[in-house]
């Protein structure tokens, strides 16, 4: 997991938390907003462990909101384990690294946001493109989805 940061056309920068599964690429959650502090972070894992199932572990940078006693509290009474990467080697994390920089590409410098609505929405439509349809050279050309599916029958 990690986040990517951009402005709307108003110059208020927004983030966005990404995060993909590293067995099969399958962007799990993409959450925008103004600011992403610890108790935030934690809000939205929440809601992703709702929705999704709750991993167990998670493979992050040393940012502030992931090295914060609040998450990483959070972390341990949930039962799940924090692989962080060394400081200044994002090839630990490549996989999340090379979906910034496609989500950067496809969506935050091809549009300018008015609002987080916006971004949003179209991050949703962009998301689920990448999962159901993009193929991927390390899945043998298939979308994440597919691959998922083609390993669990």
């Amino acid at each position: 997991m990690d986040f990517v940061t951009d402005v709307l056309q108003s110059n208020r920068k927004f983030r966005v938390l990404n995060i993909i599964d590293d067995s099969d690429r399958v962007a799990v959650a993409q959450k925008a907003a103004h600011s992403i502090p610890a108790s935030r972070l934690i809000r939205f894992m929440e809601e992703i462990i709702w929705e999704k199932g709750k991993p167990n572990n998670i493979r992050c940078d040393n940012g502030p909101e992931f090295i914060s006693h609040e998450f990483q509290e959070w972390c341990e009474g949930n039962g799940i384990k924090i692989l962080y990467t060394q400081p200044g080697r994002p090839t630990q994390n490549s996989y999340i690294e090379r979906f910034n920089g496609s989500y950067r590409r496809a969506v935050l410098d091809a549009y300018i946001f008015r609002t987080l609505d916006d971004v949003r929405e179209v991050t949703e439509k962009w998301m689920d493109y990448y999962n159901n349809e993009r193929p991927h050279d390390a899945l043998n050309n298939l979308a994440p989805m597919e691959y998922r599916l083609a390993r669990t029958g």
